[in-house]
């Protein structure tokens, strides 16, 4: 990849914890000087970089990219939140998920291109990310968004992913953020790749128009878990065949859920209806 890096930023710009923060490194040992709730944040970013395998040389900037605006608010910490973070590596990833694109999808058109970059950026893929890491274990975040349940909330989840992307891209550089955004999105890349980027709910109702038949109806089954972190359960039924229920912890995420295996179902009943989803999906 041809990328250039841009200019580091001097030590003076960048936000800090203070000298003890700066004593961990990638690999090293954090260093538990000072006080116990330092110490023990210290640890937590140095547990998330050994599990997650994203390593820091300036800790620092992790711990900004983990801190929400509710916690500066209320704690009247010195240090900054993530929200210039956020913006940074909202930038950042659209560039990267472009380049990405551009390089697979040599034959697509700027119209698929555009539509395959705003589902792989979308909120929903970005809270994909942020489950997968376990960032809303890490956050820092002020009592009243803690009690309302903020370690689960979408918008909070995404924009600290953009703000991980972003510190990262401060720590490392452009080649090196590029290669994390690939490997994080790389299996949703294939995903949409074998959909041009359409939603399944869509493809399914395409595909019941397209025979006549009556549009998809999803029912919710049943929901559980307190209301901060609530699963939803829900079932597709189409052509007098339900599949489901799926779980998701939002309404639309179990409804894909259920309108992708639904897809794989009619998939495999005929060569007639694999063929017509396929087309539906841009496969063919």
């Amino acid at each position: 990849m041809n990328l250039r890096l841009s200019r580091t930023p001097t030590s003076s710009s960048k936000p800090k914890l203070n000298n003890t923060a700066q004593g961990v490194k990638n690999t090293g040992t954090p260093c538990t000087s000072g006080s116990d709730v330092l110490s023990s944040r210290l640890i937590s970013l140095q547990c998330f970089q050994q599990k997650t395998h994203i390593f820091f040389k300036d800790t620092s900037l992790l711990n900004t990219a983990f801190t929400h605006r509710s916690y500066i608010n209320e704690a009247h910490a010195p240090s900054q939140d993530n929200e210039r973070l956020e913006f940074l590596g909202d930038s950042v990833l659209g560039l990267c998920v472009a380049h990405l694109l551009y390089e697979r999808f040599s034959e697509s058109r700027e119209g698929d291109l555009a539509r395959l970059k705003s589902a792989l950026v979308s909120e929903t893929s970005l809270v994909h990310i942020a489950q997968e890491l376990d960032i809303g274990e890490y956050l820092s975040l002020g009592k009243g968004e803690e009690m309302s349940g903020g370690r689960e909330k979408n918008a909070i989840l995404a924009d600290t992913v953009e703000a991980l992307l972003g510190a990262y891209y401060l720590d490392h550089g452009l080649k090196a953020v590029f290669s994390l955004i690939q490997r994080l999105l790389g299996d949703r890349i294939k995903t949409l790749s074998a959909t041009s980027g359409k939603d399944y709910k869509s493809i399914m109702q395409e595909y019941a128009q397209k025979r006549g038949q009556a549009l998809p109806v999803y029912s919710i089954a049943k929901s559980e878990g307190p209301e901060h972190a609530r699963l939803f359960y829900v079932s597709c039924s189409i052509a007098g065949i339900t599949v489901g229920p799926f779980s998701g912890r939002t309404k639309k995420e179990a409804e894909q859920r259920a309108a992708e295996q639904a897809f794989e179902l009619f998939r495999e009943k005929n060569a007639e209806d694999r063929a017509l989803l396929d087309a539906i999906a841009g496969k063919i």
